[in-house]
């Protein structure tokens, strides 16, 4: 019997990596998809078997990569991926996503993946396809008091998500769901919640809260600046819990979703901020940029999103039994620890 397949689409990016790498050492054959021509962080001999570049948007290479290695045709079931991972998308922090400046991009890039994904792996007959959707998808009415914002799974409609990218992850939900209804696709269908931790974009714009923080305390000796007043409030969730809570979630044979991986650790960005400096051990201000019209050192509006978003994890440790438990503190200073000498390192060949 052939030893099991997983298929990571988006495989080269942060979340992806951390799977890639989880995947071989539980004795998959992982292949991994990524438009970038190789991880940034990781040689492809950590994460997979066999890195493939290319772009998902092109329904002949998705079609070409979803038959597995051991896979005689598209009609071979048998022999089919165990698992797809369905990570890709055109995102970033939220100097990308919550500007405006991107939203035709995002998704048209993200729904032409998603199309190309559901629609090939129904006529691959693969056997399991996780879809990652995003805490962005929630109703933007239903976040703006950031002591207590309604992430529950069932509070999704009527829809009103706060950008483009939370639409197009409502719509793609949806999307594979009625795959599944309409073909018999196997699918898991989760809403992440702000994964953090190290191997992942920490500078240039598309980085997120917990890693421009680190970022920003390694870089400074007097202040970081925080979008905003600091005021609003959201959760984080560690890679290595993202990752298990992922596994458990897929591997249940019962529940489809969608539901909610993420902490309910919920904190202000000041409190992020502030959490950052501790841990980097230097005499920082927080200095509030208020205002959406300001721009960063790197070109980047400013915005700050929703007043108020926290994972609801009810539904999840109701289905599976299991619940996240990296304290946020410990998860950022592993992720301070590894942005620190990422910024030394950059340091050094600056000054050569």
């Amino acid at each position: 019997m052939s030893k099991k397949t997983a298929l990571v689409l988006g495989g080269g990016g942060f979340i992806g990596g951390h799977l890639g790498k989880r995947l071989l050492k539980e004795g998959f054959w992982v292949r991994i998809v990524d438009i970038k021509g190789q991880h940034e962080f990781w040689d492809h001999e950590d994460i997979c078997n066999e890195y493939v570049a290319g772009d998902l948007r092109d329904p002949r290479l998705v079609e070409k990569i979803m038959l597995s290695p051991f896979q005689n045709s598209k009609e071979d079931k048998d022999n089919s991926f165990d698992e797809v991972y369905q990570l890709a998308a055109d995102m970033g922090g939220a100097g990308y996503i919550f500007t405006g400046d991107n939203d035709a991009n995002v998704m048209h890039n993200s729904a032409l993946i998603n199309l190309n994904t559901a629609h090939e792996a129904s006529i691959n007959n693969v056997k399991r396809v996780f879809y990652s959707s995003s805490a962005c998808m929630y109703p933007e009415h239903n976040q703006l008091d950031p002591d207590n914002p309604n992430c529950e799974e069932s509070s999704a409609y009527p829809a009103n998500p706060d950008s483009e990218y939370g639409w197009e992850k409502l719509f793609s939900e949806r999307l594979f769901l009625a795959f599944n209804r309409n073909y018999g696709l196997d699918v898991r269908v989760a809403r992440f919640h702000n994964i953090f931790g190290p191997m992942g974009t920490w500078t240039g714009g598309k980085e997120k809260a917990p890693a421009a923080m680190c970022r920003k305390a390694a870089e400074s000796e007097a202040k970081i600046e925080v979008w905003g007043d600091g005021l609003q409030t959201r959760s984080f969730l560690y890679i290595d819990d993202c990752v298990e809570a992922v596994l458990r979630f897929m591997r249940q044979e019962s529940f489809y979703g969608p539901v909610n991986i993420g902490s309910e650790e919920m904190v202000t960005i000041n409190e992020l901020a502030q959490m950052a400096i501790d841990i980097s051990g230097k005499d920082i201000k927080i200095n509030n940029i208020e205002g959406q019209a300001f721009v960063d050192k790197y070109g980047f509006k400013c915005p700050v999103g929703v007043r108020g978003r926290n994972s609801d994890n009810t539904l999840y440790k109701e289905k599976m039994g299991w619940e996240v438990n990296m304290p946020l503190l410990e998860g950022m200073k592993k992720t301070f620890t590894w942005i620190n000498e990422q910024v030394k390192n950059s340091s050094l060949v600056a000054s050569k």
